[in-house]
């Protein structure tokens, strides 16, 4: 058997490659939308990817699972359990508890693991080459090293009413049917890492048992004293800001992502036509830089989307696809570069990168707006915006201000006040640059405060 797990940093989000080396076949489970690396690691082993598969309906990224099958020919698989509002409208062979997919000598058994949402699925995998009982689990957003997938987003980011409270039952009664189930060497393979909002304490291990989470994660005890209130209330509390682009995650990747094919080449595009194209609306810049060179100059409406490390984070915040009709130019260091961020974004669903720039050369530098925090005092600002997260508000925020995070200022615009200027910051300035610059485009009046709250924290002390 070989399990490889290929894991995008920019999201924390895990994706797995699991072949029969006997029959030279591989299935691929939760993969991404840039396929590339999925294609070149069956090339390297020598394998067909003859399936793929879904724990669940994803809201953090767009699925690959459909680009991957028509690159492939292989056969798509998702759950069709968590009732008649939990199902997929593509194409796709639907797998209820206790179904299995089978490659060669491995055996890969579906669970219903419901609580993140209804219809999760766990997949339990058996190596009869090795062992007549699964020893390992992909656990999708089920279980993770040190935490538990979130049973809130549903409310957050699908449109639910109070469903958290439900959903943590069912996280409860699936942790009790699956600890009771199967044995503690269970090798726990999960499907996001520290950084994801998916959950609240996610560990960086990339993988654990469980054994070692029924006996020291933070729920053992609620289990051990089958003290589910108890469970219920600490899953709850604390949780991080879902994004605003969760909704629309959720909603394109139940009725099924875009395939894309073959994408076209990208162009460099001349500093002339960039300036065309942004006074005439077709396209807007994106400035890839850290956020201290931006605040030293930047194209005229440029979107901040530091990259590639978090393009893909970053990006959804800044840039509305459902909403935005214009094509994307970005400044990359060259056309690799430039398709690596492409990638990136193409993993939150947007499509619209279309050429780039290796230089600001002959394209009009501001420096956006700011202020220090001693000039803050008296300043006469029509809102303070604090948009990190609301845990991090509630550690410690400067006074008068309000909350609203990066990921959510572009969709509730009808927070903010329509006139006068908004004083923006977040921990250290890189989060507020991508939401300072997002409000700009949207035609508010924003000033970031320099240094953020660390800068404030330091002057005021």
């Amino acid at each position: 058997m070989l399990l490889e797990r290929l894991y995008d940093e920019d999201l924390a989000q895990a994706s797995y490659f699991i072949g029969c080396q006997a029959k030279g076949e591989a299935l691929v489970v939760d993969a991404r939308r840039d396929i590339s690396d999925y294609l070149a690691l069956a090339a390297k082993h020598g394998m067909r990817i003859t399936a793929v598969a879904e724990t669940h309906i994803h809201a953090d990224y767009l699925s690959g699972t459909r680009e991957l099958a028509a690159a492939t020919g292989a056969t798509s698989y998702v759950s069709g359990e968590g009732g008649k509002d939990w199902q997929y409208g593509f194409e796709a062979e639907r797998l209820m508890d206790g179904d299995a997919i089978v490659l060669g000598n491995l055996r890969i058994t579906a669970r219903h693991t419901p609580g993140h949402t209804p219809e999760h699925l766990a997949y339990a995998v058996t190596d009869g080459a090795f062992s007549k009982a699964p020893g390992y689990l992909l656990s999708g957003d089920f279980i993770f090293a040190g935490d538990l997938g979130r049973p809130d987003l549903l409310d957050e980011a699908a449109g639910g009413v109070d469903t958290r409270f439900q959903g943590a039952r069912d996280l409860y009664a699936s942790l009790k049917k699956t600890l009771a189930e199967l044995p503690d060497y269970i090798q726990i393979h999960p499907g996001h890492g520290s950084g994801s909002a998916c959950g609240k304490a996610l560990g960086a291990a990339p993988s654990t048992t469980l054994g070692y989470e029924r006996e020291f994660a933070w729920w053992s005890t609620y289990l051990a004293n089958d003290d589910q209130e108890g469970f219920i209330a600490e899953l709850l509390n604390g949780q991080p800001d879902a994004h605003a682009y969760f909704g629309r995650m959720k909603r394109q990747n139940r009725l099924g992502p875009a395939v894309l094919g073959e994408l076209e080449a990208l162009e460099e595009v001349p500093a002339a036509r960039i300036v065309e194209q942004m006074r005439s609306g077709a396209s807007a810049f994106v400035d890839t830089r850290g956020h201290t060179q931006i605040a030293e100059g930047t194209v005229a409406g440029a979107l901040s989307i530091p990259g590639t490390a978090k393009t893909a984070s970053f990006g959804a915040w800044a840039y509305d696809p459902e909403k935005d009709e214009r094509d994307l130019i970005v400044l990359a260091d060259s056309v690799e570069h430039a398709a690596q961020i492409r990638a990136h974004l193409m993993r939150v669903g947007i499509d619209a990168v279309k050429g780039f720039t290796t230089n600001l050369e002959g394209l009009n530098l501001v420096k956006p707006k700011s202020i220090t925090p001693a000039q803050l005092e008296g300043f006469d600002y029509a809102m303070l915006l604090d948009v990190r997260n609301k845990t991090e508000f509630a550690a410690g925020h400067i006074p008068g201000a309000t909350q609203l995070s990066g990921g959510r200022v572009l969709w509730n615009q009808d927070q903010l006040p329509t006139s006068g200027a908004i004083v923006t910051y977040c921990q250290s300035g890189m989060r507020n640059a991508v939401a300072a610059s997002a409000l700009r485009d949207a035609g508010f009046e924003i000033i970031e405060l320099q240094s953020s709250y660390l800068g404030w924290s330091a002057f005021a002390n």
